[in-house]
Formats: C-alpha cells, sequence, structure tokens
C-alpha cells in the first residue's frame, strides 16, 4: 500500500470545476471524481459550506482530504467531498460569504486581488491512497474509524472503481433511481448511501459482496446485477402479490435464490401471512414470510411465557420436570408449550409447562 500526502493549492483544485447530471462532478483539471454520477447527493448547508471559505480566508488549516489513486492515474475523492465541492463552488461564484472585516457578503470575483490570491494560494493536504484492493480497503476502512461519514459499501465503490461500478450506480445509487422505482417497497435504507446497491449485491453474491466486486470490477456494464434485482422483486410480487410494509425488511434476495424454483401457491401464501399477522404470539411480524417458505419459527420470535406462567406452572408440577419426572430448581427448568405453537398451541398459562434444561433443548431439535 503506498500512501503520499500532497499539497493542492485551491487554484489547482478548482481548474476545470464541472457539475453535471450526466458526468457527475470533476474538478483538478478533470482527473479528480469529486461526486462519480448517481452518488451521494449530500451537500453542506449555507453554514457548514461558508465554515469552510472562512477556515480558507483566515489561513486556518483544513481537515486531510483523502483520493483513490485510479488504474488510469485520475484520482476519485474518498473524504473531503463536501469541502471540495464548497470551495470550488466559491471560486465559481456560485454563493457569497463574508469575508475579513467587511459586513456585506461578498462573491469571489467581489473580492480584492490580494484577498483573491490569498484563497487560491491555500494549501491543501491530500493523502492519495494506491495500492492493492485489499490494502485500499484495509485503509479506507482505518479512515472510516477516524471519522469519515462513508458508507461500507461507499468505501468498496471507491476500492473496486472501474466501469462496472460506474454502470451499477445509474440502478441503484440515487434517489428515484429505477430501483427505487420498482423496489423502493421491498428494500430498506437509502439508495443515496448505497444500501441497495450493497443489498442486491450481497444478494446475488450470497454474502460474498467485496469478491463479487472484485471478480466484475472491469466488466463493461452491470447487466446481470439490475436483471436479477428485476428477477427478484418480480418473484415476491408474484409470490406475495398482497403488499405489507412489514415487506419491506424481508431478505428477498435470500428467499428468492433458494425458493425461486418451487411450487408456490400465493393464496395459500396469503392465507397463512394473514393468519399469523393476527397471531398475537407471532413478536416479529416481517418474519411471517420467511417462516412460510422454510419452516423455521425462529424468524417470528414466537412470544415467550410471561415470569407469572413460569411460576405458576413450576409450583403446579412441584419443581417435577414435564418430560423425565425429576425435581429441579425453576432457576434450572424453562417453559415450553404443552400442544406446540406450530399445532395451534398458544402462550398462555394453561399451555405452559416446565422441562428441565436437557429435556426442552431435546424437545426443540426434534
Amino acid at each position: 500500500m503506498k500512501i503520499d500526502l500532497k499539497e493542492v493549492t485551491v487554484e489547482q483544485l478548482a481548474a476545470g470545476y464541472q457539475d453535471n447530471e450526466e458526468l457527475g462532478v470533476k474538478a483538478f483539471s478533470g482527473r479528480l471524481d469529486v461526486r462519480p454520477p448517481y452518488q451521494r447527493e449530500f451537500v453542506y448547508k449555507a453554514a457548514q459550506r461558508d465554515a469552510v471559505i472562512h477556515t480558507l480566508t483566515r489561513g486556518f488549516p483544513l481537515n486531510v482530504m483523502y483520493w483513490a489513486v485510479r488504474d488510469t492515474q485520475d484520482f476519485e475523492v474518498i473524504d473531503g467531498q463536501q469541502r471540495t465541492i464548497s470551495i470550488c463552488q466559491f471560486v465559481e461564484g456560485d454563493f457569497a460569504v463574508q469575508v475579513g472585516s467587511v459586513k456585506q457578503r461578498r462573491y469571489f470575483h467581489n473580492l480584492q486581488e490580494d484577498e483573491k490570491r490569498q484563497v487560491l494560494d491555500y494549501r491543501l493536504m491530500v493523502y492519495l491512497c494506491s495500492g492493492s484492493d485489499s490494502e485500499k480497503l484495509d485503509w479506507f476502512k482505518t479512515i472510516n474509524i477516524a471519522g469519515a461519514e462513508l458508507t461500507p459499501q461507499e468505501l468498496r465503490n471507491a476500492v473496486f472503481s472501474g466501469p462496472w461500478i460506474s454502470a451499477a450506480k445509474p440502478y441503484f445509487s440515487k434517489n428515484g433511481c429505477p430501483a427505487h422505482s420498482i423496489g423502493g417497497n421491498y428494500m430498506s435504507g437509502s439508495p443515496i448511501r448505497q444500501e441497495y446497491l450493497e443489498t442486491t449485491i450481497e444478494w446475488i453474491s450470497k454474502g460474498d459482496i467485496e469478491g463479487y466486486m472484485a471478480r466484475h470490477q472491469h466488466d463493461p456494464n452491470a447487466n446481470d446485477l439490475w436483471l436479477y434485482f428485476q428477477a427478484v422483486i418480480a418473484w415476491v410480487r408474484a409470490t406475495f402479490p398482497t403488499y405489507r410494509p412489514e415487506m419491506k425488511f424481508v431478505p428477498w434476495g435470500e428467499l428468492y435464490n433458494e425458493f425461486k424454483d418451487c411450487l408456490l401457491d400465493p393464496k395459500k401464501l396469503e392465507a397463512e401471512v394473514t393468519r399469523l399477522m393476527l397471531d398475537e404470539d407471532v413478536e416479529r411480524k416481517k418474519g411471517i414470510y420467511s417462516y412460510l417458505l422454510d419452516g423455521k419459527e425462529k424468524h417470528l420470535n414466537i412470544r415467550a411465557f410471561s415470569p407469572a406462567m413460569r411460576r405458576e406452572a413450576y409450583e403446579r408440577q412441584g419443581g417435577i420436570c414435564a418430560d423425565c419426572g425429576k425435581k429441579f430448581d425453576l432457576g434450572a427448568m424453562e417453559a415450553d408449550h404443552i400442544t406446540p405453537w406450530h399445532e395451534g398451541g398458544k402462550t398462555t398459562a394453561a399451555n405452559c409447562q416446565m422441562l428441565c434444561l436437557e429435556d426442552n433443548r431435546r424437545k426443540g431439535g426434534r
């Protein structure tokens, strides 16, 4: 891993600045990708933006910024995006600030020549990070720990930058992007924080996000990822056609991967969804969809017996395990449904029995 500390003047940074809907935000004579197309759209508020300019005009130090060195020997901002945009916009004349003792707000072109030169000659400290993908990822994680507001997927985007990630972002990484339009009701998180992209890659790669991105880094397009996402959403809509808010928090890609080829009956599934939504013992309603496909009760977080119910059953049994017939202290026993929940048993005092730890574990495994 190679890390170089570079001084860049504001004049050099702002050279060739452009903010284009299609091309993204560029600076440093076109060599710096400040905000690639469809990446995070967060912008500073006026007070934050003004504070950056005040730092320059007073000659105070500005926090160090980090750029990733791409294979093409140009750069991508890893940390410092909004500071860079604020500086370039001010030099371009997009907003005015109060400079020095003059109370009126002034645009850059209103400054005296010596004031302009002070801004343009200001030296920014930039770390240039280059190396293998794994080395860069480790370094960017360290930066993130130190306080840069980057999501794990934003770090990966920087490490595995190339034609594939550039092609994927238009689908997944912008407010109103196609992924949000067709699947927003089934996805949690925010597209501009790269969470739609991250989730979809996690689904298609079965958890190996970085490995998948490394394999596809130089692919000319991201068609496979986009077609996969569309297939997942189409399958969800066909399998569970009645939408409920809980569907936003289901790992749909994982279920699609496992059950897409199974013959499922949407009407029967809908009837079961309704029944379980009404069941007060089911505390995790979003788990209903996974449960109906794989049958694992852990998704549902079935309501536990209350301490009073457990004590009542213990006293009723005289401390005797209902399975092995041996006597135990209350702390060495656990509550169990006499009639199992999946057979219609409810979490009530009348349906509660106490088993020793060993027998309850054995019963749970049956």
